[in-house]
């Protein structure tokens, strides 16, 4: 089932047998530089059942990203509710696979989300926290209208959090 459709994508809900290709992002050192370390196979298969679960309880989590042209997986993208500076907040995420970076497909992903958190969950705000290292994913939050709103530290890092609101 479609969730969002744009020009060149369509997210829909994760389903288990989406394991072997989220691997080749999720599973990939250099997509997860920014993160602890790369998934392994049994993280990859929790982090969709995670996002199965968010669907249940919040209606939204991140969603898988089909490219319509040959109806290709390239990553995942969506939202999810995430502690930032210990408070709950809905965050617009990504992982797209490598091959399939610098296309603008993160950003026009991003973007749709943007609008569904505000028009169809009712969000009045959005966020997008990153590593301070991370530049790609600031971008990203950058080009879908989100401005800096701060830095933190958390477990010895430091962060970055944008925001827009529905305004």
């Amino acid at each position: 089932m479609k969730i969002i459709e744009t020009e060149r994508l369509y997210l829909r809900e994760f389903q288990y047998n989406d394991k072997i290709e989220l691997m080749k992002v999720l599973s990939d050192p250099e997509s997860m530089q920014f993160y602890p370390h790369p998934f392994s196979e049994k993280e990859v298969e929790d982090w969709i059942k995670w996002n199965i679960e968010n669907y249940k309880k919040y209606r939204h989590g991140l969603w898988a990203v089909i490219l319509k042209q040959g109806d290709t997986f390239i990553g995942d993208c969506g939202i999810t509710m995430q502690n930032i500076c210990d408070e709950i907040l809905p965050e617009i995420g990504f992982h797209i696979i490598k091959e399939y970076c610098n296309k603008g497909y993160a950003t026009e992903a991003a973007a749709a989300c943007k609008e569904y958190a505000f028009n169809v969950l009712r969000y009045s705000k959005v966020f997008s926290y990153t590593t301070i290292q991370n530049i790609p994913s600031q971008k990203v939050a950058k080009k879908i209208g989100m401005q800096l709103l701060k830095q933190f530290e958390k477990n010895n890092e430091k962060y970055i959090v944008h925001a827009t609101s529905n305004d």
